[in-house]
């Protein structure tokens, strides 16, 4: 399991504007969003990523791997998904397959990620970021992911037409804010996926 930091580090991620993307920027984004109306924190973990549900000792933590930008935006994504219920259990009280799933349970596994990352795809537009669509299956079977980002992408889309759920319109506007986005709900930020992808 992880061992949690509350200090985060940063690993140089830029921006699409050139300038860097700090991991400790969007802690405090989401601490001032959702540490005291969810009593959730994002911290930097030193391991995998995780999220530990809230016991009596701790609030809720959604931890990141290894102060990753991108990765923060990936777990935020999957707090946003997650509803109510969900939010108690570890994990979500979702299973994972660590890398080197085959064809069939990679299959499954997308299916389970097409929701966290089109949301992760608009919060990184919110933030000024670059998307990259994650697999997380370096070394399993030979995979085709052209169905499956067609699918983010299409999500993306759906949520463009019927809007964003409350938690996930407040941080993106907030990241939008800080990061100086005028509209990231703008199709521009959103190129449908082709084949050479």
């Amino acid at each position: 399991m992880s061992t949690v930091t509350e200090q985060t580090t940063t690993a140089g991620d830029t921006g699409l504007d050139g300038t860097p993307r700090r991991p400790e920027d969007l802690v405090k984004l989401f601490d001032a969003c959702f540490a005291l109306s969810h009593q959730t924190r994002l911290v930097s973990g030193d391991g995998e990523p995780i999220y530990l549900a809230a016991r009596a000792t701790r609030p809720a933590q959604v931890v990141f791997a290894n102060g990753y930008f991108a990765s923060a935006l990936h777990e935020i994504a999957h707090w946003l998904v997650a509803g109510k219920k969900r939010r108690t259990q570890d994990d979500f009280g979702y299973w994972y397959l660590p890398d080197g799933r085959t064809q069939a349970q990679q299959a499954a596994f997308e299916q389970v990620e097409v929701k966290p990352q089109a949301l992760e795809w608009i919060l990184a537009a919110s933030c000024g970021f670059r998307f990259r669509f994650s697999a997380d299956n370096l070394s399993g079977e030979a995979h085709d992911m052209g169905p499956f980002q067609l699918a983010v992408w299409q999500r993306v889309m759906h949520l463009r037409k019927t809007g964003l759920a409350a938690r996930t319109r407040r941080f993106s506007a907030a990241c939008a804010a800080y990061y100086g986005v005028v509209d990231p709900l703008d199709a521009r930020h959103y190129p449908k996926p082709n084949a050479e992808m």
